[in-house]
């Protein structure tokens, strides 16, 4: 099921091994990942782990960290930076060795992005995930978080870059680098807030850990616990969320899945109220959502349209200045439109 999901076009699959396995297969499942992340794979693998504080979690993070093919891992329930910081020990494993001809190589930043995806079954708990990390530029106003202490990119590379510039930081002398697996590695780590306190908590569970890339939320918990009946209930967490991350220099969380798959209309206009909050990209069930959230995401032809005159007048112009229709244009106004042509390249 997860092969097959690999090879159908999605940007990051995520295999959970939490809600979608039985208690009797979760030996099964973990060892099945293990053994397909052991080589690269083609696409992005995030795992999501069981609960944190159960005695599943610590097993599963230490076997998965040091695959070649793990690129993240989900953390579900988190409600406080010293969960992020559990994981991260568990995680953090010896970093390869470092050939002494290697200086380090800048990590490129990755750009946050809407997916997509072909068929997977219908049973499938948990297939694809979004936004999209794949490496390239970054889009205008989305950095990636700016991180001193090395990444784990591939097996037997360190990167790191300069917070000051955003550029690549100077290679060191050849004295200066450090003994053989002298540095730990830690693959990105991913919060999943699912409770009132993970909420409360949202911006220092955001900024606990130099590994941790995003958070998200989870809503059908959320919702159990709040007792929530509809979308109105949840409009203050999801701001909460977006806020949070934004804060943190984090990219903006995808949306929560949209459980009915037949309810195509119902998730576009979920989606519009998504990206309206401030969300880019969205996790999904099912291959037949894709193409709706992509569309409901990525800019229309009129936004691509508007956002080319505004970055056409800022470029000749310069300064604040205001379009012949009416609109004021500034800095701020620039990098959002920046931000819609770049996704604009996104379309497939």
């Amino acid at each position: 099921m997860v092969a097959k999901a690999l090879r159908c076009g999605a940007d990051v699959v995520v295999i959970d091994l939490e809600d979608a396995v039985a208690p009797d297969r979760k030996d099964h499942a973990l060892r099945a990942t293990a053994e397909l992340l052991s080589d690269p794979v083609p696409v992005p693998v995030h795992v999501r782990v069981n609960a944190l504080d159960g005695p599943l979690a610590e097993h599963e993070i230490r076997t998965l960290a040091p695959l070649p093919g793990l690129a993240g891992l989900r953390l579900p329930k988190v409600q406080s930076p010293a969960d992020v910081h559990r994981a991260a020990g568990w995680a953090t494993v010896a970093a390869e060795p470092v050939p002494e001809h290697v200086a380090y190589a800048a990590e490129p930043v990755p750009e946050h992005l809407p997916y997509a995806a072909e068929p997977v079954p219908e049973h499938v708990a948990y297939a694809a995930e979004g936004p999209v990390p794949p490496v390239g530029r970054a889009l205008a106003d989305h950095p990636a978080p700016v991180r001193t202490p090395p990444v784990r990119t591939s097996p037997g590379t360190t990167a790191t870059l300069d917070p000051a510039t955003l550029a690549p930081a100077a290679p060191p002398a050849a004295s200066a680098l450090p003994a053989a697996s002298a540095l730990p590695a830690t693959p990105a780590l991913y919060a999943l807030l699912e409770s009132a306190l993970g909420i409360e908590h949202a911006f220092a569970i955001a900024t606990a850990h130099p590994a941790l890339r995003g958070i998200a939320l989870g809503e059908a918990d959320l919702c159990g616990e709040l007792g929530v009946r509809d979308d109105a209930g949840l409009a203050w967490p999801r701001s909460r969320a977006v806020v949070a991350a934004r804060a943190a220099g984090l990219a903006p969380p995808p949306q929560s899945v949209h459980p009915d798959v037949h309810d195509l209309d119902g998730l576009a206009r979920s989606c519009a109220r998504g990206r309206a909050l401030g969300f880019l990209g969205r996790a999904a069930i099912h291959p037949r959502q894709l193409p709706v959230i992509e569309a409901a995401y990525l800019p229309s032809a009129e936004e691509v349209a508007a956002a080319q005159d505004i970055v056409r007048a800022a470029t000749s112009e310069g300064g604040a200045l205001a379009l012949p229709d009416g609109r004021f244009v500034d800095a701020a106004v620039v990098a959002a439109a920046q931000r819609v042509l770049d996704l604009a390249g996104r379309r497939r």
